[in-house]
């Protein structure tokens, strides 16, 4: 398998990798300019050289991958016999300069409910490198003449997530196709589907965060039925409610959409530097 090749295979599953360049040689060493290699917290693909050079680098790869680093970062080495590091020596002769480019996992996000604010949500994520899911109950919500054909036409035709459309009149059941770690925001035309979407997120394994649109009181409402259908205070407190930032206020679907957009894009981040990919 060349370094493409495992690059999509890790992106389809969802694993973190680095892909390390040898950017620039000056004098003599073991691959040329170009040269390419992935690594993956368990594995590599492709080679820059192997030894010193190439141990160095998968190292350096799998750190960025440990703390979640989303810049690229530059690698320079000396290939003489009086540049020694833990990985021994390499008496090639040249100077070598390896770019690592880290590729993070593509985040998710499921919007579930497209009307005046879920399509002004949608519209702002589908800028995004993300992998959307919009459900809705109501065929006519997901319409072509209202939401466009993604990247291509219409509202969402500048679109540059993966955008899923998703027809459900019972909609929680879209829960289980999510991919894992998904963000998750309820936001329907109807307080009876809240409830059961929340109900069922909380119940569906390797989700992400749990966003709920409404107010205090609507929230104190369901926490009361959640207990009743069996959910503890830890599982209610993976609820947030009201959705947003505080800095973005009012009460327009345009204005709503851009403060729940700018949360999600936080949250994003933080999960992306809370994962801890297992590097044995």
């Amino acid at each position: 398998m060349d370094w493409l090749d495992a690059l999509q295979e890790l992106r389809s599953r969802r694993i973190p990798a680095v892909i390390v360049t040898l950017a620039t040689v000056r004098g003599h060493a073991p691959r040329n300019g170009g040269a390419k290699m992935v690594v993956s917290p368990d594995a590599v693909h492709g080679t820059v050289g192997g030894g010193n050079l190439e141990q160095t680098a998968i190292e350096q790869a799998r750190r960025m991958l440990s703390a979640g680093t989303a810049e690229p970062e530059l690698l320079a080495l000396t290939l003489s016999d009086k540049a020694v590091t833990e990985y021994g020596v390499q008496c090639c002769g040249g100077e070598v300069t390896m770019l690592l480019e880290p590729i993070r996992v593509t985040p998710a996000v499921a919007v579930f409910g497209l009307g005046h604010v879920g399509l002004e949500l949608a519209r702002i994520l589908a800028r995004h490198e993300l992998e959307l899911t919009l459900v809705d109950s109501r065929e006519e919500m997901l319409a072509e003449e209202r939401i466009g054909i993604p990247g291509r036409s219409g509202v969402l035709g500048d679109a540059v997530a993966r955008v899923r459309v998703v027809h459900a009149p019972v909609p929680e059941s879209a829960l289980a196709d999510l991919t894992p770690g998904a963000h998750v925001l309820v936001m329907t035309h109807d307080h009876v589907e809240d409830l059961a979407i929340v109900d069922q997120a909380l119940r569906t394994a390797d989700l992400g965060s749990i966003g709920l649109i409404g107010s205090a009181s609507k929230w104190a409402r369901f926490r009361k039925k959640l207990h009743e259908l069996g959910q503890t205070d830890d599982d209610l407190a993976r609820v947030t409610t009201p959705i947003g930032i505080p800095e973005v206020s009012g009460k327009q679907p345009a204005v709503i959409a851009v403060s729940v957009a700018a949360r999600i894009l936080q949250l994003i981040d933080e999960a992306a530097v809370a994962e801890q990919p297992r590097t044995g």
